[in-house]
């Protein structure tokens, strides 16, 4: 894998998200995400594990979707994990991250709610 840029504060982990996802780097945006970590995406199923979420991030990247910085809402820090969140200007209601900080001192998503949204019944 190569070396990427690391995380060293919760909040650059969405400023990496979206450079990585502009250069259709699938492996770069997994890279941000922790071993076990759970993504709620697609909307309605989780996707669990890095590898799990490299292949999905793969499928989307590959429709090339468009995603733009977004700014991000007081980040919340309690030792080594933080709550990390923005207003997304794509209308999916709120995005919001547990992160969890390494033993090297960067941050990795662990939890990653992208969407907000009722899903239809």
């Amino acid at each position: 894998m190569p070396e990427y840029e690391k995380a060293l504060r919760p909040e650059d982990l969405t400023r990496l998200f979206v450079e990585r996802s502009k250069a259709g780097d699938a492996a770069g945006v997994a890279a941000l995400y922790a071993e076990d970590a759970v993504l709620a995406y697609p909307p309605g199923e989780l996707t669990v594990g890095r590898e799990a979420i490299r292949e999905l991030w793969a499928a989307v990247l590959a429709r090339r979707p468009r995603f733009e910085p977004e700014e991000p809402l007081p980040t919340l820090v309690n030792g080594d994990i933080a709550l990390t969140s923005t207003p997304p200007r794509d209308g999916a209601g709120a995005r919001a991250q547990v992160v969890r900080r390494q033993a090297d001192g960067s941050w990795l998503r662990l939890l990653d709610q992208p969407e907000f949204v009722p899903l239809p019944r």
